[in-house]
């Protein structure tokens, strides 16, 4: 590895969700050599989603510090500290607003950090316009090869650079191998807002409590994203804890939380209709299943398992049924489902390009100017408005009156901007879904 990345590395995390959390922090120790002294700050970005406590205690990662930011008081941070790497675990127009933003603030330097994006989990919407968001970052990662192929396909039909693009894998696969459980467990691994009609979401859940009173032998657990309350990535306007409530539930069904790699601890069969759960299950080789009950559709995320060998409905999965997963597509995802050997030649080096090339930045000693392809010029009716949702004017500057602190709120202040923040993830989880129900009437 370059001298430089066997220093001492500091990195710094902006996440706006507990999902992106997640993957920016693991992502940030996977980027980091073993032999580095790595410190990570983390940031979380202000919002309807800003994690909890026990949130980001389920996660598992300790971060040196952490704490709250609007974007205009992160990037006056970013400023300030000389950080080796910065990682941006946001949502595409987030990754664009704060690639403008740090252009500005980083205006005339030739040292600055490598910023790093990427994708969560599984890409199946918005391709083109995610990916544009996430144009300029000296990296962007892709989780497979397959993804790798598609974002060079996406930024060179529009003429953008292409070199960004870094092939790794999801940050977060791992544990052992499927070996067997007892009892039987099957698990579904919820999505917030996959399906998102109460017809739907009722239909996954009585089929998922009818497995249940069918193999009085097996356990069966909903495997729940957040508790009531919480907010994730994706807004839950039905959650499935209180459709349960008017349900009788079988005793061998249950609600659990708790991190994914120790629910597939136990895990005999995993059934999600999209979530990236399934990739976590087929790296572990436990037998895998994508629902079709509700179709193959774009809008469920689905179809990306088109190929995978792990489409099925509950008809099937009640009468037995046990998918085998087809190897070269799981192989295409950056999913190691061979065993530890395989799993340690492959997936263990996944990073192997992305911490090279990593270090050939900071060896270079200066770096070029962020330049995102979107600016003023290319996208002058779609790039102020995503500037102007995080207080920032056209030019990447903080907009008059954008909210920013130079130091520490006092204590009564504290508890208003709580209360405040409170009031509004209200507004936008419990209030907004009713206004818009009420308009579809």
């Amino acid at each position: 590895m370059p001298a430089s990345t066997t220093k001492s590395l500091r990195v710094a995390v902006l996440a706006d969700s507990d999902t992106r959390w997640k993957w920016g922090s693991l992502t940030a120790n996977r980027l980091s050599p073993a032999e580095s002294d790595m410190r990570l700050d983390g940031f979380l970005l202000r919002g309807r989603a800003t994690p909890t406590a026990r949130q980001l205690e389920e996660v598992g990662v300790r971060a040196d510090s952490l704490r709250e930011v609007t974007a205009v008081e992160f990037l006056r941070e970013m400023a300030k500290e000389p950080y080796d790497v910065l990682v941006l675990a946001l949502v595409g127009g987030a990754v664009q607003a704060m690639l403008h933003g740090l252009a500005h603030a980083w205006d005339g330097r030739t040292r600055r950090p490598v910023v790093v994006t990427g994708y969560v989990g599984v890409v199946y919407e918005k391709l083109a316009d995610g990916l544009l968001l996430r144009h300029g970052a000296d990296l962007v990662l892709a989780n497979s090869r397959q993804d790798a192929d598609r974002f060079r396909a996406v930024y060179e039909g529009v003429g953008a650079d292409a070199s960004s693009v870094t092939e790794v894998a999801l940050p977060f696969l791992g544990g052992a191998d499927y070996t067997g459980n007892d009892p039987y467990t099957v698990v579904f691994a919820a999505q917030p807002s996959v399906p998102e009609s109460r017809k739907d979401r009722t239909y996954l859940l009585d089929r998922l409590i009818g497995h249940a009173r069918l193999h009085p032998e097996r356990e069966v657990l909903l495997k729940l994203r957040s508790k009531p309350g919480e907010h994730t990535t994706h807004i839950e306007e039905l959650p499935y804890q209180k459709l349960a409530q008017k349900t009788d539930l079988p005793p061998n069904f249950r609600l659990v939380y708790g991190h994914m790699g120790e629910v597939l601890d136990r895990t005999d069969l995993l059934v999600t209709v999209s979530s990236t759960a399934a990739l976590e299950s087929l790296h572990r080789r436990i037998p895998t299943v994508v629902l079709t009950d509700l179709g193959v559709r774009e809008a469920l995320g689905n179809h990306h398992f088109v190929g995978s060998g792990c489409l099925a409905s509950w008809d099937q999965l009640d009468d037995g049924h046990r998918p085998t997963p087809d190897a070269a597509w799981v192989a295409r995802q950056g999913v190691v489902a061979g065993g530890p050997s395989s799993r340690q030649g492959s997936y263990e080096t996944a990073f192997d390009g992305a911490r090279l090339r990593i270090g050939e930045l900071l060896d270079a000693g200066s770096l070029p100017p962020l330049a995102p392809y979107y600016t003023p010029v290319t996208a002058p009716g779609y790039l102020p408005g995503i500037l102007a949702r995080h207080h920032l004017g056209p030019d990447g500057s903080p907009l008059p009156g954008a909210p920013a602190a130079d130091k520490e709120p006092s204590p009564v202040r504290q508890i208003v901007r709580r209360a405040a923040r409170g009031a509004y993830r209200h507004g936008v989880q419990r209030v907004a879904p009713v206004i818009r129900r009420m308009g579809e009437l």
